[in-house]
């Protein structure tokens, strides 16, 4: 119970000293919240995740209504900092989607910017960034990662007077060493990747180091010859096929992605990038635009994939403006994403080979290839290999071919 005393100061600041409070702002942002989550029901998001923003939005509403802000003042990224401080990081993809739900409907100027702190890098890492854009096929996510490595890298170069084009190996294992004491092994291992292929870039599109230092980069446990891929056995195959599901719309959906991956033999992000437009079902084709190498190429539809495709397209694709063939299930319908098409590949897989992942698919189109009688450049061109490197590492795996020669066996 407040005291006498303090109930008079409390008083005499709403009185002289504290922003008079304007109930406009209370009725309109209550009236926003409503116009949002009536908006949510008819784009189709469910019932629960309504129920779930309908008390985040209005401890929002209480927090707004306590602290006596102006309709401006309201959408700043500070006051959803002072927010989440009270709140927690639960509330804020409700408050986040009330942001684009009324920027969307003119209400406020600007939708939420969240501050990011700005990172300038000297010009020949601007330029690998680019490279990884339109070469590599790299995310905004996966840019901002990179980006974040080659700032610390940077910084050691110029800290220790370095100059990229006298690098030396030992100068590289300093700094690896010094970064990587607080991060865990798999981290780790993503940031030794990044700098091992920014090291490529300097040597063979730059020519700015005179060594080609990439090979060098390996982790402790690792040998200098990388592991030959792995792929599904016959049984295997059959026993992944045998164990898909038809029961669910996402069971359809991941029906066709797995086809795509074993009998076109396509990356995850390929897959999540086909759209309705690379299909021609008259030809029996699939156009393949989005792969590493950046050259498009024609791959014949078999008719099981043909069926797979369809069967998701008659009973589960979502309507929607979207032209990406795989869309999420639930509203509001969005292309999938490279992560998720593998997560739900890999998923499948793991009955018949427990430490197996979605690559292992495209791994066992290779070896199909080449027991098929595919020379290594067809087999190179049919998996978008940039380099054909890349493809030798499956001449270390054709078992079946390797038993038949030295044992007369089968497998």
């Amino acid at each position: 119970m407040t005291d006498p005393k303090t109930a008079e100061s409390i008083k005499w600041l709403n009185r002289y000293c504290l922003p008079k409070d304007d109930p406009l702002v209370h009725q309109h942002l209550d009236k926003a919240i409503d116009d949002y989550l009536q908006w949510m029901k008819s784009a189709g998001y469910s019932q629960i995740t309504r129920q779930n923003y309908r008390p985040q939005l209005n401890q929002f509403l209480c927090f707004i209504k306590n602290r006596r802000f102006s309709w401006t003042e309201i959408f700043t990224f500070n006051t959803l900092q002072r927010f989440k401080q009270i709140r927690g990081q639960s509330s804020v993809p409700a408050i986040n989607g009330l942001w684009r739900y009324l920027f969307s409907q003119g209400k406020i100027p600007k939708p939420l910017a969240q501050k990011a702190q700005r990172i300038d890098l000297p010009q020949i890492y601007q330029d690998y960034l680019a490279y990884q854009q339109t070469h590599r096929q790299a995310t905004e996510r996966q840019i901002s990662r990179i980006k974040r490595v080659l700032a610390a890298f940077d910084d050691y170069l110029q800290t220790h007077k370095i100059d990229l084009c006298s690098l030396k190996l030992e100068q590289v294992d300093d700094f690896l060493t010094a970064f990587f004491a607080p991060f865990s092994t798999a981290t780790c291992n993503a940031y030794r990747s990044m700098i091992r292929q920014f090291l490529k870039y300097l040597y063979r599109e730059r020519q700015i180091i005179k060594r080609d230092l990439s090979p060098l980069i390996v982790g402790a446990h690792l040998f200098s010859q990388a592991k030959p891929p792995n792929f599904l056995r016959p049984h295997e195959v059959q026993k992944v096929f045998a164990d898909l599901k038809l029961t669910t719309p996402a069971h359809i959906r991941t029906y066709a992605m797995v086809h795509l991956a074993y009998m076109l033999g396509l990356r995850p992000q390929e897959i999540c990038t086909i759209t309705l437009d690379d299909i021609s079902f008259r030809r029996q084709e699939l156009n393949v635009k989005d792969r590493k190498t950046k050259k498009p190429i024609k791959l014949p539809l078999p008719d099981e994939v043909i069926k797979a495709i369809a069967a998701y397209l008659v009973g589960v694709r979502p309507q929607s403006q979207h032209r990406t063939l795989f869309l999420t299930l639930k509203a509001p319908y969005a292309p999938l994403t490279a992560n998720v098409v593998g997560y739900h590949i890999t998923n499948c897989l793991r009955q018949a080979a427990p430490c197996s992942s979605a690559y292992w698919l495209r791994h066992t189109y290779a070896q199909n290839l080449l027991e098929a009688g595919a020379s290594i450049y067809e087999i190179k061109e049919m998996l978008g290999h940039d380099s054909i490197e890349s493809t030798k590492k499956y001449l270390h795996i054709h078992i079946k071919l390797m038993r038949k020669v030295l044992f007369d066996e089968t497998i």
